[in-house]
Parts: structure tokens; C-alpha cells; sequence
């Protein structure tokens, strides 16, 4: 990701910086009483600021997504939140875009998602999934949950495209 990108919406996409966690943690917590993201603390956030992606509009932050890694293979997108206000803008489908090419670009066979919405997943290219295919969420961050189990959330998965690989025929391996 270019520095900062301008969308249509007039918002601009960029890294995020530690400065940034107040503002991403405020939009996480005003969000919460929707039912779509599990809490995040002020620490948390601040301490992995540099994985999210922010849309700013007029200096005010209305959107956020992380990329967080499960495992060496699997990324995740997490609390990605667009304020009520810019909804309908496109906007967390930017993010998921930018996200998308971050995952490629560090080696994620995979990227996935934990929602109670899986439309708005599937309409981005992500697969609903059994729980199961994703060990590496259940041991970083669901036996630790209250809502282990019960949780009502889709897992979803979208398989990334890496730059093709150099071809070596067969033949000049066995000299």
C-alpha cells in the first residue's frame, strides 16, 4: 500500500500509526452494542497499531481493519468497523481490499474472518467454513473466549494469490 490512498469517498486509506489506537479503539468500543466485534483494550490496539488499516475523512478516523497473523500461513481480518455514518461508502471494502494485498505480500496462503454478517465476506470472495479448517483461531484466541462454542460467528476464508513461481522442469532436477 502506497503511503495513503484516496478513495472515492473522499476518505483517505492509510497504515495506521500508535497515534491513531485512541481513535481506532473508540470507534471499536462506540461499535460493540451492534453484536459484530469481540472488545479490544486500549493496550491491545496501541500495541499492534501497525496492522491496521484507518480511512480518514476531514482529520476524523471513520474506519478501521486489521491484519492479524494466526500462523505463518493464515491471516485474519480483524475489528474492521465503518461508522454508521459512512456506511454504504465502500469503505470496508477497501480496507478488506488493502488488507488482501498486505496478506499476499507477507506470505498468507489465506486470509480469514470471524462474523455474524457472512454476506458481506462471501460478496468479497471469502467461503463460509466449518470452524474446524481454521485450527490456528482456536487455539490463538477461541479456548480462551466466554463464548467458546456458542459464539454464533461464520468463519470464512479467501485464498490469496501469490506471484507465480519461476517453473523448473522436472528433467533438469535429475541432471
Amino acid at each position: 500500500m502506497s503511503p495513503a490512498t484516496q478513495t472515492a469517498t473522499t476518505a483517505l486509506l492509510r497504515p495506521a500509526t500508535p497515534a491513531d489506537a485512541p481513535a481506532i479503539h473508540t470507534l471499536i468500543v462506540e461499535h460493540l452494542d451492534e453484536g459484530h466485534l469481540l472488545p479490544r483494550t486500549l493496550e491491545e490496539v496501541t500495541t499492534h497499531a501497525h496492522r491496521f488499516i484507518v480511512a480518514a475523512n476531514g482529520g476524523r478516523l471513520v474506519a478501521c481493519g486489521e491484519l492479524a497473523p494466526l500462523s505463518r500461513v493464515v491471516g485474519e481480518v480483524r475489528s474492521l468497523v465503518v461508522t454508521r455514518d459512512a456506511r454504504r461508502l465502500g469503505l470496508g471494502a477497501d480496507i478488506i481490499g488493502e488488507l488482501v494485498q498486505q496478506a499476499t505480500s507477507a506470505g498468507f496462503d489465506t486470509l480469514c474472518a470471524f462474523t455474524h454478517a457472512p454476506a458481506y465476506f462471501v460478496q468479497l470472495g471469502f467461503s463460509i467454513v466449518p470452524h474446524v479448517w481454521l485450527p490456528e483461531k482456536i487455539v490463538t484466541d477461541c479456548h480462551a473466549c466466554a463464548h467458546f462454542r456458542r459464539c454464533g460467528q461464520y468463519p470464512l476464508v479467501r485464498a490469496l494469490r501469490r506471484a507465480p513461481q519461476p517453473f523448473v522442469p522436472l528433467a533438469s532436477l535429475h541432471g
